[in-house]
């Protein structure tokens, strides 16, 4: 099949390991008229390993708007551009995401070559079944992080987070503080680097692991934390809904419209809301 003109394509790129490149991504770096990358020095070490000298254009979270226009420009002369990020898969907890979205309402295809990513690279290695809900990077300040914690907990999925390594204790130390107990808790850092390790361990274990080596505190991490347990007579999304209206509403009648969204019986919703209004 010819090579695509006028087309945006979103190149994963490794997160560790130079190895882990494909092989159609390194063909389509060599092909394209232009690379958007987030750091060109970054991005040029990767290119250098593989002899690929394509000019690059920068994208990152400060200059995105104004680089989407640079992107649609090319385009539209009906040149292609490859986009990547410092690590993984473009436009996941990554700058890209608006620049993709300006590039599609301009009316221009945009292609994924698939690759490395770093949370599913993490969910694969740790036996946790069922579904996930990828929350990436929570928020740095401690309030807007426990808020969005208390929002997340009654999701029924696994919960997959990034996080720093000046931000891992108190990240960790929140998810113990405010989620169950009977939970799980994978550690994964420096994925397909020389120091990967990832841990599965109880949750409320996850603190003295870390203190226990400082090196365990160090790189980028993946957190995954299974699904909350489940609870005889309702299930987490009926509990979270019921506890929202509960917020707003009388018991009886916070009851009622749960029944009437969930299709739980109102008489057992009554007792459970009966339940939270005391705890």
């Amino acid at each position: 099949m010819p090579f695509m003109t006028a087309t945006l394509f979103i190149v994963a790129t490794p997160i560790g390991n130079l190895g882990d490149i494909t092989l159609r991504a390194l063909e389509t770096l060599k092909a394209v008229d232009a690379i958007a990358c987030e750091d060109t020095r970054h991005a040029r070490r990767l290119l250098d390993h593989y002899g690929i000298g394509t000019p690059l254009l920068a994208v990152h979270e400060h200059n995105e708007a104004q680089a989407a226009e640079k992107l649609i420009a090319l385009l539209a002369a009906g040149k292609s551009v490859a986009l990547i990020s410092d690590a993984g898969t473009p436009a996941v907890s990554d700058p890209g995401a608006r620049a993709v979205a300006a590039v599609r309402r301009a009316g221009h295809r945009v292609v994924p070559i698939p690759g490395p990513n770093a949370a599913i690279a993490a969910l694969s290695a740790a036996g946790l079944e069922g579904p996930f809900y990828f929350a990436g990077f929570l928020p740095a300040k401690v309030g807007a992080r426990r808020t969005a914690l208390e929002a997340l907990k009654a999701i029924p999925a696994t919960l997959v987070f990034y996080e720093a390594p000046h931000r891992i204790e108190e990240t960790v130390a929140d998810l113990v503080g405010l989620l169950e107990a009977d939970r799980e808790i994978v550690i994964a850092r420096e994925i397909t680097k020389l120091f990967e390790q990832i841990e599965r361990m109880p949750l409320p274990a996850a603190p003295a692991w870390l203190a226990a080596d400082e090196n365990r505190r160090r790189g980028e991490f993946v957190l995954l934390v299974s699904a909350p347990p489940p609870r005889a007579g309702l299930d987490a999304e009926a509990e979270r809904i019921l506890t929202l209206l509960l917020a707003e509403l009388p018991v009886k009648q916070a009851a009622k419209l749960a029944a009437a969204i969930t299709g739980q019986a109102r008489n057992e919703l009554y007792a459970w809301a009966l339940k939270l209004k005391d705890s």
